[in-house]
């Protein structure tokens, strides 16, 4: 598995580097005794070096059995999986399994589905923490409509949270959905939850740490 830097954080690294050179070198210039600026030094690389732990973008490959399986759209923990009434583009019951992304996950979400998009929509709305229940129906969100091979639609949530401002949606309607290519990345930590049809055989429970591309967390009926 090979790491890269994700397009989205390359201007946002360049700026924050450029920022912390000027401030160290004034540091190192103008504040004596050199144990402070030297201290300021040590924590801007810690803090810069999480910011580019932030912003990986593993190269991931699904090796399993594809057919009408359902991967992880991200890195995280399952935090919710239960039946719900989906009311803004099923409006019908099915079953939601939510996966919570902390800032030490990696960020981008791939599609858990091969398929096609048919929807993409984006909801404006509140950024409580993404951790709670309501933060799937309040807060700032993006939706992707997939109908997959077999026929089935489900659709896949992005949720902002109290520290995640932006969401970013690669996919658009008429897009092949591809279980090894990316559908979005949303920065500083948050949830994405995805809506599955009720008879779907799930593979994972509230606790499970997932990978995402790789986590096999459902398989649809045919």
């Amino acid at each position: 598995m090979k790491v890269k830097i994700h397009s989205e954080g390359i201007n946002i690294l360049i700026i924050l580097l450029l920022i912390m050179v000027v401030i160290n070198l004034s540091a190192w210039m103008f504040i004596r005794p050199a144990a402070i600026p030297l201290a300021f030094a040590i924590i801007s690389a810690v803090f810069y070096l999480l910011v580019v732990n932030f912003f990986r973008s593993p190269r991931r490959t699904f090796h399993g059995d594809r057919h009408n399986v359902v991967v992880s759209s991200v890195d995280g923990t399952v935090v919710a999986l239960e039946e719900v009434f989906e009311p803004e583009v099923l409006r019908r019951k099915v079953r939601m399994l939510s996966v919570f992304m902390t800032v030490f996950n990696v960020h981008a979400n791939w599609f858990p589905i091969d398929g096609e998009v048919l929807m993409v929509r984006h909801h404006r709305g509140r950024f409580l923490s993404a951790y709670l229940p309501k933060a799937s129906t309040d807060n700032e969100r993006s939706t992707v409509l997939i109908r997959a091979t077999n026929g089935q639609e489900i659709v896949v949530r992005q949720i902002a949270g109290a520290v995640a401002r932006r969401i970013v949606t690669y996919a658009e309607p008429g897009d092949k959905a591809d279980i090894n290519d990316h559908m979005g990345f949303i920065k500083f930590g948050s949830r994405v939850d995805i809506y599955l049809p009720l008879d779907a055989e799930i593979f994972v429970k509230i606790g499970d740490k997932t990978t995402g591309g790789v986590t096999e967390v459902a398989r649809l009926r045919e």
